[in-house]
């Protein structure tokens, strides 16, 4: 469990990060959440993989730590911020300067803030 727990934080601030936005301009958050929800979603699962690629060419057995801000969390974000916007240009979402910027700033919040916050409580 305490491996996947970080993944499970980081899923659940995506999936809240997706239902605010869709909350904030009136959308429906239930039938809509999904199609917020799956750029970044897959954003997310590229973040884990480089996370998993980078700690596997690392030398020695150490394993990845979840919580670690550096790499795993700047990884863990910027896979999250630049996939998600990439799927939502692709598939014709709309990725204007604004909402990068709400998103950039919220997703740092959210995937990095937890491990700061856990960082700090250590």
């Amino acid at each position: 469990m305490k491996k996947v727990a970080p993944w499970l934080v980081d899923l659940l601030l995506v999936i809240l990060f997706c239902v605010i936005g869709r909350r904030s301009h009136d959308e429906a958050i239930l039938t809509g959440l999904l199609k917020t929800l799956w750029p970044f979603a897959i954003g997310l699962a590229l973040g884990w993989i480089a996370v998993r690629v980078l700690a596997s060419r690392r030398a020695g057995d150490r394993p990845i730590d979840g919580i670690a801000l550096w790499p795993t969390g700047v990884l863990v974000w910027l896979g999250t911020l630049c996939g998600g916007m990439v799927l939502r240009a692709i598939s014709g979402q709309g990725t204007a300067a604004s909402f990068i910027a709400v998103a950039t700033t919220v997703l740092a919040l959210f995937l990095l803030g937890w491990r700061a916050a856990v960082t700090a409580l250590r």
